[in-house]
């Protein structure tokens, strides 16, 4: 342990960059190692487990999916946040069943959400990146367009086919494809070989009831109705677990900002309101002070954000705490094995590392649960900032301090 210690003070792969370390055993309840650990880093995707935490906390294994009222012989829905709705990878056919099962005319509201489409801090040129999908009070198809050419020799194909029409041919020699920042209109590479790419889409009512109606084959208009405290809730029929290990596998920024949308959904709340329950959640249920955290979206994407490791050891306490061990490890991602962390460690070996990692420029972070050769699991969280290397370059030195903590304790 002192030797470890040392050289995360002294040795140049750590002390080239802002480096923090937190390595923790729950059954001593004693931290082993602390370096820089009350200092705050930007966290990148390592936020995720919070959403994750307040959806575990909050959110029934039924999500909610759908609100509604019957009025002036009209069915009118509100969203919930939701974001399975035909989605690409996940879909969730309950709202679809529920509203072809019903006579009334159907009848559309974005009445109960006021919020932005991005979260405070994202990047506004990364309107058009598969991880950056608008936020929104009904999602639908993920709120991204999936572009795919099966052959060099074929057209591109979309989905929704709704944009069939809406793609044009980039006179650029961009090799991606791109969408107009304010329309829904794609432009793509020519000579693209085969391949597929999903890009967000520009989220309105409109669009909304638009795609719905397709794919009912019957109308949904739109009306800014307000919601009545007597709407009726339409649960989902996947399970909350098929979301939150996607969310942490894939590391999906919607699906971890739109948990905070159903939390404040499944709590009757006339608004979708996520900066509530993110600042209801850091006051009065995690209470943890302004110098170790600010909590400001629910994915990550926002450099707002700020941590400290010992914060996330915390977390990962009050998470292991909450669900079962054999349940919390089929969730996460697994170093060698899975999602995030299939390159992090040796493919070949029996996975000792179940975490979150998180990346962006000049970050990377991991957060999770480490089993020694002894057989001791270890709360670890690892935040790397400010550095210059590549992120690959420093999920290498990551995998081999845990290696090495792996071993030594």
């Amino acid at each position: 342990m002192h030797r470890l210690t040392r050289a995360l003070r002294t040795e140049p792969g750590y002390t080239d960059h802002l480096m923090g370390v937190s390595v923790y055993d729950p059954i001593r309840k004693k931290l082993l190692i602390q370096h820089n650990a009350d200092q705050l880093f930007t966290p990148a995707s390592n936020t995720k487990l919070l959403s994750f935490y307040a959806g575990l906390l909050f959110l029934p294994d039924s999500l909610p999916a759908l609100r509604y009222a019957v009025q002036n012989d009209s069915l009118v829905i509100w969203g919930t946040g939701n974001p399975l709705l035909l989605h690409p990878d996940l879909p969730d056919t309950s709202v679809l069943a529920f509203l072809r099962g019903r006579a009334e005319p159907l009848v559309f509201s974005p009445a109960n959400y006021a919020g932005p489409r991005f979260g405070a801090g994202w990047a506004w040129d990364d309107y058009a990146d598969d991880y950056s999908p608008e936020l929104s009070p009904l999602p639908i198809y993920g709120n991204v367009a999936r572009f795919h050419k099966p052959t060099p020799l074929l057209p591109f194909r979309v989905i929704p086919s709704r944009f069939t029409d809406s793609i044009y041919a980039d006179p650029s020699k961009r090799t991606t494809i791109r969408r107009n920042e304010f329309a829904n209109r794609f432009w793509v590479p020519p000579s693209a070989g085969s391949r597929q790419q999903d890009v967000p889409f520009r989220w309105s009512p409109e669009l909304a009831s638009d795609l719905l109606s397709d794919t009912l084959h019957r109308t949904v208009m739109v009306s800014s109705r307000p919601m009545p405290a007597d709407t009726r809730l339409l649960r989902g029929g996947q399970p909350a677990d098929s979301l939150y290990k996607r969310m942490l596998h894939v590391s999906d920024n919607q699906f971890a900002e739109q948990v905070l949308f159903m939390i404040s959904a499944d709590r009757g709340n006339a608004q979708l309101d996520p900066v509530g329950i993110r600042r209801m959640m850091i006051d009065s249920v995690l209470r943890y002070p302004a110098t170790s955290a600010r909590w400001i979206d629910g994915s990550g994407l926002s450099r707002y954000n700020l941590f400290t490791p010992n914060v996330f050891i915390d977390l990962l306490g009050k998470i292991r705490a909450k669900v079962t061990q054999q349940r919390l490890f089929a969730l996460l991602p697994a170093a060698g094995q899975s999602g995030t962390l299939r390159s992090v460690g040796d493919t070949a070996e029996q996975p000792y590392i179940w975490a979150k990692s998180g990346s962006m420029t000049g970050v990377y972070n991991l957060s999770g649960y480490v089993q020694t050769r002894r057989g001791r699991l270890l709360y670890v969280s690892v935040m790397n900032n400010n550095f210059s290397q590549s992120v690959s370059e420093m999920r290498k030195r990551t995998a081999e301090l845990l290696r090495q903590i792996h071993e030594q304790f």
